[in-house]
C-alpha cells in the first residue's frame, strides 16, 4: 500500500472512531435518546436529535431503501475517486468523508437515524444540527475544494520544465 493510501486510511479512520466513539458514550453510556439539552453559548446548543434525512434533514420522507440506494452509489463513487487518486490531500479529503459517512450509515442501522449533536442557531432560527461524522465530511470537502482551487506543486513544477 502507498504512503498516500496508509496516511489517508488513517485519517479517514480517526474521523469514523471518534464519531464512533462520541455518540457510544453519549447514547449507550449516558443513556441519551432525544431531545435532551445542554446550553453551551446563546448561539449552541449540546441535544441529541435524531436525522432520518441527508444533509440538513433533506429527503427525509423518502423510503429508507432508497435513501439507502443514494447514499450507497454516493459513497461508492468516492471510494473509487480514492483508489483512482494519488495525490496525498485529495485521498485524505475522501477518506474523511467516506470515514464520516460510514459512520452515519451505522447509525441509520442501528437506531434508524442518524445521531445528531451540535445545534446552532442565530437570531432563533435553527442554522444546522450534526455531528462529529459530519464535522468530519465538512473538513474533507473542503480539502477537496482546496485542493482544486490553490495552486498546485504539480503545476509549478511543469511551469518550471517549460
Amino acid at each position: 500500500m502507498s504512503k498516500s493510501a496508509t496516511i489517508s486510511l488513517i485519517f479517514g479512520l480517526f474521523g469514523f472512531l471518534i464519531d464512533r466513539a462520541h455518540k457510544f458514550f453519549q447514547i449507550d453510556i449516558a443513556g441519551w435518546s432525544g431531545g435532551e439539552m445542554v446550553k453551551v453559548t446563546s448561539f449552541l446548543d449540546y441535544v441529541l436529535i435524531w436525522n432520518r434525512g441527508v444533509s440538513f434533514g433533506l429527503f427525509k420522507n423518502l423510503p429508507p431503501y432508497f435513501l439507502s440506494i443514494i447514499i450507497g452509489a454516493a459513497l461508492l463513487i468516492l471510494v473509487i475517486w480514492w483508489v483512482k487518486e494519488k495525490n496525498t490531500i485529495t485521498r485524505i479529503g475522501l477518506a474523511l468523508c467516506v470515514g464520516g459517512a460510514i459512520s452515519n450509515i451505522i447509525d441509520r442501522f442501528l437506531y434508524g437515524a442518524v445521531a445528531d449533536f451540535f445545534h446552532l442557531h442565530i437570531l432563533g432560527r435553527s442554522v444546522f444540527v450534526n455531528n462529529i461524522a459530519d464535522i468530519v465530511i465538512f473538513i474533507g470537502v473542503t480539502l477537496l475544494i482546496l485542493e482544486m482551487v490553490l495552486p498546485s506543486n504539480k503545476i509549478k513544477s511543469n511551469s518550471e520544465k517549460s
